[in-house]
């Protein structure tokens, strides 16, 4: 049996509290990021000057703009380490906020897709082709909320 799908892009239509947009702020450690866009984009570089800039960043679409930009290095390690950043951002998303945790609870056994043709890692491509992974990691971290684990 195929559990239903909730699918999530925008923060301001249905379950937009779980994409990297809404504008929740997460506290890691001892610096607050407006959103969790802010924090993953950041973590993309080694330069504190560049990350610090990313942080101040307007909005989150800027900030995924200036963490997509290559006129600074990216970090050498980033394609072994991303995933993890990113559970790192949903993790202190759902520990620092009860609304995350009330959506992603509703969302039952649903397989959670970030639908989007415009990435097809996070996202599913917008045909399903996608890895999908924003909506894997969420799904992890709804599993350990359920157990007690996060």
């Amino acid at each position: 049996m195929n559990p239903t799908s909730v699918c999530f892009y925008k923060p301001n239509e249905a379950f937009g509290l779980l994409t990297n947009f809404a504008r929740l702020p997460i506290e890691v450690e001892g610096k607050v990021w407006p959103t969790t866009e802010h924090y993953f984009q950041a973590q993309k570089f080694h330069d504190e000057a560049y990350r610090e800039c990313i942080r101040a960043a307007e909005t989150p679409r800027e900030a995924a703009d200036l963490g997509r930009s290559r006129d600074v290095p990216l970090r050498p390690d980033w394609e072994e380490i991303k995933d993890d950043v990113m559970r790192r951002a949903i993790a202190e998303k759902v520990r620092q906020h009860q609304s995350v945790r009330d959506v992603l609870l509703s969302t039952g056994d649903s397989l959670l897709v970030e639908h989007t043709p415009r990435d097809s890692y996070w996202g599913n491509g917008g045909d399903g082709s996608g890895k999908n992974m924003l909506g894997k990691i969420l799904m992890e971290a709804r599993s350990k909320l359920r157990s007690g684990e996060l």
